[in-house]
């Protein structure tokens, strides 16, 4: 009787609330009915607990919160609005989190152990890769092995997918296989360690990897051999290739090759020489992330007993590393597109998809804007009396226009090494034409040939089974948990 009366007054309460919302005079704005609606459909959003039957973790490299927010804009610019009101796909997931990402050792994290954590549930030493806290880096004779998610679904009948425009046997989706004390024994390693190319054959041919598609055949064939897509670097003599095929193994290296392959059988796609291309560059032959996301669910979705696949968007990274924030948001587009293949090929009552990204970059966004300022141009003045923005560059103190996008450090950077060693410099002019140009590096202030990552927390957006699991500040392992509980706990 008392919760019926409970339930019944907070009923009335909030058809009184709504009511009195009717006499504001901000009731009216789009904004305010905007919000109203989103708060209906969270008071009637109901937590799915439902056994995932599938799993898609989605990694854009160095994709953080701000480098999120300049795609988002980017995006939204591109298809026509002014940039602040669009919607990546994960933006409208259900439910999200805040994600530390540091590692045992380093406060700035690597791509390796932060990929690593997501796939074993624990926190990892700096550039190795799934190996207990024990391990020292370069050392394989402290190699400690953890045990992946990918063996735990494999071992439960599912099938398991690797996909990346990087290298396929760099940090991130070596992590869904491999175990290693370096993560840069890619093709070759020390005596008495196995390097991650030959790891990835072991697991495909041990039937833990079923789909492995990305860039990097140099990894997999002998120094000076040519292959379809670039030049083997293997300092052992061992072909990979052909290893992989005569376990049966499909072997694809581009796009015709690709859609050609029969679904039903393993599948290893390595389609360029060491990174795949950035999207802005990316050849007709080439497949996109969307093409080689799509193609990887084909092939899983054909296990009754479901599928574990991680994405990565890695060359997002790349162009950050490289001051080039015209690419790091053309890959988060591409990024994008990927995602809204999964949510059409899938069914999120069973699904659980997840995104997010190991780390952040010293990208760096300056304003104060105006509404629709080009995102890779130079800031817009705020105007008066309208929504966008005024037409005219902000000055900095200098006198000079400035970009939205800065990065704290890297190759961009304004300071010049000088004949006696020291730095100077100032900034140029730049006009909007040259700031837009897609080979534009945008300026920095440290000067660094490569910029860094950065060690603040990424965010983390997820739909489908057990995704209310993820809420508030967490740790970057906790992604591993709550994919372990959806898949696994939730069928006890």
């Amino acid at each position: 009787m008392f919760r019926r009366t409970l339930v019944s007054t907070l009923s009335i309460a909030l058809c009184a609330s709504t009511a009195l919302a009717q006499d504001l005079p901000q009731a009216g704005s789009d904004y305010y009915t905007a919000a109203q609606d989103a708060l209906a459909e969270r008071i009637n959003l109901q937590p799915n607990t439902n056994k995932a039957m599938n799993v898609i973790l989605f990694v854009a490299d160095g994709q953080g919160v701000h480098t999120n927010y300049g795609i988002r804009l980017y995006e939204g610019q591109q298809n026509g609005f002014l940039g602040e009101e669009y919607d990546l796909p994960h933006d409208l997931f259900p439910n999200s989190a805040i994600i530390k990402t540091y590692n045992i050792n380093s406060q700035t994290p690597d791509s390796a152990p932060t990929a690593g954590a997501m796939n074993t549930g624990v926190k990892q030493v700096f550039n190795t890769i799934n190996m207990a806290d024990t391990v020292i880096h370069d050392d394989c004779s402290t190699e400690s092995p953890l045990r992946l998610f990918s063996e735990m679904a494999s071992d439960a009948g599912m099938s398991v997918g690797a996909v990346s425009t990087a290298s396929i046997t760099h940090a991130t989706p070596a992590a869904v296989y491999a175990k290693t004390a370096n993560r840069n024994w890619e093709g070759s390693a020390p005596e008495g360690c196995t390097d991650i190319a030959t790891q990835l054959i072991e697991q495909m041919e041990a039937g833990v990897i079923d789909v492995a598609l990305g860039g990097g055949i140099r990894a997999f064939a002998p120094a000076g051999v040519e292959m379809e897509t670039g030049t083997g670097n293997r300092e052992d003599d061992v072909n990979l290739v052909e290893r992989a095929t005569a376990s049966g193994i499909q072997y694809v290296y581009d796009a015709e090759t690709l859609a050609a392959a029969d679904r039903s059988q393993p599948i290893l796609g390595l389609f360029s020489n060491s990174h795949m291309s950035y999207e802005h560059d990316r050849p007709e032959d080439e497949p996109s992330l969307a093409d080689l996301t799509t193609a990887a669910i084909e092939q899983l979705s054909g296990n009754e007993n479901g599928f574990y696949l991680e994405v990565e968007a890695g060359r997002v990274d790349h162009a950050s590393h490289a001051g080039n924030a015209h690419r790091t948001f053309t890959d988060g587009v591409a990024f994008s597109d990927a995602i809204r293949a999964a949510q059409e090929m899938t069914d999120p009552e069973n699904t659980l998809i997840i995104v997010t990204a190991d780390h952040e970059h010293s990208i760096v966004f300056n304003g104060y804007c105006g509404r629709g300022t080009p995102i890779t141009g130079l800031c817009m003045g705020v105007a008066k009396g309208q929504v966008e923005h005024s037409g005219e560059p902000v000055l900095a103190a200098d006198g000079l226009p400035y970009t939205v996008v800065t990065f704290g450090q890297g190759a961009g950077s304004v300071l010049v090494e000088q004949e006696d060693g020291t730095y100077a410099g100032s900034r140029p002019d730049l006009t909007q034409e040259e700031a837009q140009d897609p080979d534009y590096l945008q300026q920095a202030l440290i000067p660094m040939g490569s910029e860094t990552h950065s060690g603040v927390d990424v965010a983390l957006w997820a739909t489908g089974p057990w995704s209310h699991l993820f809420g508030g500040t967490m740790d970057q392992e906790m992604i591993f948990h709550v994919m372990n509980h959806a898949v696994f706990g939730a069928a006890e």
